[in-house]
This record gives structure tokens, C-alpha cells and sequence, in this order.
């Protein structure tokens, strides 16, 4: 890919040094010593059990990359938290910091354009790098369920070391592998600005865990087309792609549907707990915007066949 003579994004708010953040990707990023320490204070358990019912009334999933459920556990809203400390870092990450926000800026000058041809404004999102766990307006978000996209503070929020793992434990290496990683959570930023998905959690309510997941599998796949879209644009506006690039977006897109995912994990597949999509489904509709690079291609609500 293409990317180093790209524009860098003033939309990066790293908190990889802040104190504020928790510490480590298990235990350090449970948010049960939290809802404990607030347990002792006087009135605390009602403190406890709002939060818990704000989350679980505005729902769980806030845009995840990975199948399974969210990627952020219910917890207090914190302010702003920039970071507080100096960042170490080696030369290989301060490159891939470079990186992430050269394709985060591809990702805004992209839909400023298509907001722009639809006579609106693109807002554009933050994208929050971070390690082990931080807060967020969602909770808290946890790395070990991957990237993932808050509605209600607008952010992307990735770990670096994710990019390891889409290498290592899902064989998908690539900078273009990683570039589609950012352009689905911003698809995800899309679909809240466009009111997509406020619709499908109110279309959600009621429903069966099966039927409610069938809806999060046709965001989910929207966001892959959405993000087919970026690399489209990007490509007619700086001649992004190289050899294989489209390849390594593939493989990251088969890799994480749902039915890889369930059969590495526990062996067999349960097509009735999909949340994200299989492995052909989210290849197909990154695919399907990679073509057209056109919003109305990416109905997948109106498909009849995902």
C-alpha cells in the first residue's frame, strides 16, 4: 500500500502513556474493582445497578471488528483523558502511529466527499490508540476483544498490538490488512451518522437474541462494504493499491467472520450466534463497495441473500 506521502490526521488522541487508562488487557482491565470500590460508598449499589441498566438498555455492541458480543464492559463515564505521560515506544510503532493516521485521514477526506455529494457535512470521529483498556463513553473498552467504535463519544479505539495478532493468530499480515481494520470501525462511524444504527438497536428491542443477532450481522456487513467504499475512493484519489493489497484485505476479512472464528475456538460452528457475518459474507461485501464505491450498493438490509 501506498500510504507514506499521505496526509496525517489531526483526529489521533493517544492515550498509550496516560495514567487515567487501566493497565493491562485481563484482569487489569476488568471493570469489576471499579463497580466494587463504588460498592463501598454510601448509596454505591445504586450507582452499580443504573450503570448497569444504562448499558444494558443502550446496548452491548458497540461496533466490535471481531464476532462475539462488545468489546466494551459497562462502567463510568469519564471525561476527556488525553495522555497524561510520555509514550515509549519503538521505532516500528511510532511507524505504525504514522500509519494509522495517514489511512484515517484517507478515511475523511473519503466521506467528506460522499457526505458532500449527498449535500451534508461529514463529522469526522476521533480514533483513541491505546493499551490493555480505557474508558470510554460506552464503558470500558477492552483490547482483547479488538477495535471496536463508540456511538456516543464518536471514536475508533484500537490497541497496536492488535495489528500482531491479525498477523499471528488470524495470518493476515499487510498494511492494506490493517488499513481495512480502521476503514470497517469507521464504517461503523458512518452508520451512527447516518442513523443506521440508532434504527437497528431500536429494531432490536423485543427480539430474540437469534433474530436481534441477524440484524447486528447486516451492520456488521455493512461496515465491510462501507469500508470497500474507502478503498475505493482512496485508490481513484491517490493511487493507494498495490500488488496483493486487495488479497491481504480479503484474507482479513475471511479471517474474522464468525464460522472461523467459532470453529477455531471451540470446534464447531453455531450459524444461530452469528454476529458479525461468516468468512464469504464479509468478503463479498467489501468486495461489493471496493466495485462500486457507491452508498447504495451497501444496502444490506434490503439483500435478500447476504
Amino acid at each position: 500500500m501506498r500510504w507514506r506521502s499521505g496526509r496525517r490526521s489531526d483526529n489521533i488522541e493517544d492515550r498509550r502513556g496516560s495514567s487515567g487508562d487501566f493497565e493491562g488487557g485481563g484482569g487489569g482491565g476488568s471493570i469489576l474493582p471499579l463497580l466494587l470500590g463504588m460498592v463501598g460508598r454510601r448509596g454505591g449499589i445504586w450507582i452499580v445497578l443504573i450503570a448497569l441498566a444504562v448499558f444494558y438498555f443502550t446496548g452491548g455492541d458497540f461496533g466490535g471488528l471481531l464476532g462475539g458480543k462488545s468489546g466494551v464492559q459497562p462502567g463510568v463515564t469519564p471525561g476527556q483523558q488525553p495522555s497524561s505521560g510520555l509514550v515509549r515506544q519503538s521505532a516500528a510503532e511510532q511507524e505504525l502511529v504514522d500509519f494509522v493516521s495517514v489511512v484515517l485521514a484517507d478515511t475523511e477526506d473519503t466521506w467528506s466527499t460522499v457526505f458532500a455529494q449527498r449535500g451534508a457535512r461529514y463529522v469526522k470521529p476521533k480514533l483513541v490508540l491505546f493499551r490493555g483498556a480505557t474508558r470510554t463513553a460506552c464503558g470500558v473498552g477492552q483490547a482483547a476483544t479488538g477495535p471496536f467504535y463508540c456511538p456516543s463519544d464518536e471514536k475508533v479505539y484500537i490497541d497496536l498490538d492488535f495489528y500482531e495478532e491479525l498477523r499471528s493468530r488470524f495470518r493476515a499480515p499487510g498494511d492494506f490488512a490493517q488499513a481495512y481494520v480502521i476503514a470497517h470501525e469507521v464504517g461503523h462511524h458512518v452508520q451512527n451518522l447516518l442513523g443506521i444504527s440508532s434504527k437497528v438497536r431500536e429494531a432490536q428491542r423485543g427480539l430474540s437474541e437469534a433474530r436481534a443477532d441477524q440484524l447486528s450481522v447486516r451492520l456488521e456487513l455493512q461496515a465491510d462494504c462501507f469500508a470497500g467504499i474507502w478503498a475505493n475512493h482512496a485508490n481513484k484519489a491517490r493511487h493507494i493499491l498495490e500488488s496483493g493489497d486487495i488479497e491481504e484485505a480479503l484474507t482479513a476479512a475471511s479471517a474474522i467472520g464468525d464460522d472461523r472464528l467459532q470453529k477455531q475456538s471451540r470446534g464447531y460452528v453455531t450459524p444461530d450466534s452469528f454476529t458479525h457475518g461468516t468468512s464469504a459474507q464479509r468478503v463479498k461485501w467489501f468486495k461489493t463497495g471496493l466495485k462500486s464505491g457507491e452508498l447504495g450498493a451497501c444496502d444490506t438490509f434490503a439483500a435478500k441473500a447476504l
